[in-house]
């Protein structure tokens, strides 16, 4: 199982959320880009970057913090937040973003992942489904579709997506656990790479994720919080590509 550190970055600044309510914030460092060389110090082979304040607006706000984190650190970087056009994919690609998400335009503009895709290839491209209640949120979690996770994963496969991180939101940043459950039913419903996300708090959390075949999570106010040290974690959970 690979582990992705989570940066969330607010007005430059490295924070958490609670439930992805931007007016429940908490700033764990003023410069993530030094937040990224520590966990990469820890072991950490990929990170994953959110643009909170470009997931409300609709557009890349932090790029010169995004800038800074992938020119501190060697490993990949993954990053989303405010990715609505081709455009903005190749702007981060440029920032030297590896692996770029997009996830409300997954649910209104679907052809826009089918043309991502094939211009900069499924290694490049991932699709966040973040659901509240089984059903997608959109726009910086401020909008719920009619759509389900599940349906979403399976029109996303057909347009040829690999990896997608499923967010359960009502368990983001509470540390109670990933929705284990919806997590495999996303896996095994589809031949999708599923990446858990939201309310991961202990290390026995990560071994009921990989004992269920998930390949990879994202640790956010678990490591923050030091609920998890990322490099017991590391050593106890195998590391999958």
């Amino acid at each position: 199982m690979r582990l992705y550190p989570a940066i969330d970055i607010k007005g430059g600044q490295c924070v958490r959320l609670r439930q992805g309510k931007f007016e429940d914030v908490q700033v764990y460092s003023d410069s993530p880009a030094r937040m990224a060389e520590h966990w990469a110090a820890e072991g950490a082979e990929f990170l994953h970057l959110v643009d909170l304040d470009g997931a409300l607006a609709g557009k890349l706000v932090n790029e010169e913090a995004i800038r800074a984190v992938t020119a501190a650190v060697k490993i990949p970087v993954e990053l989303g937040g405010g990715v609505r056009t081709l455009e903005n994919i190749e702007a981060l690609r440029k920032l030297g973003v590896f692996r770029v998400i997009l996830g409300t335009k997954a649910v209104e503009e679907p052809e826009l992942v089918a043309q991502a895709v094939e211009r900069f290839g499924p290694e490049h491209i991932a699709v966040g489904v973040d659901a509240r209640d089984g059903l997608v949120a959109t726009r910086g979690w401020e909008s719920v579709s009619r759509l389900t996770a599940v349906e979403l994963c399976r029109r996303m496969e057909e347009m040829g997506v690999r990896t997608v991180i499923y967010t359960d939101i009502a368990r983001d940043g509470m540390l109670q656990g990933p929705n284990l459950a919806m997590t495999r039913k996303l896996a095994e419903s589809t031949g999708l790479e599923v990446i858990a996300s939201g309310g991961i708090s202990c290390l026995a959390d990560l071994e009921e994720l990989e004992a269920a075949g998930i390949p990879g999570a994202i640790l956010g106010k678990s490591l923050y919080e030091k609920k998890i040290d990322l490099r017991e974690a590391l050593e106890r959970v195998s590391r999958r590509a």
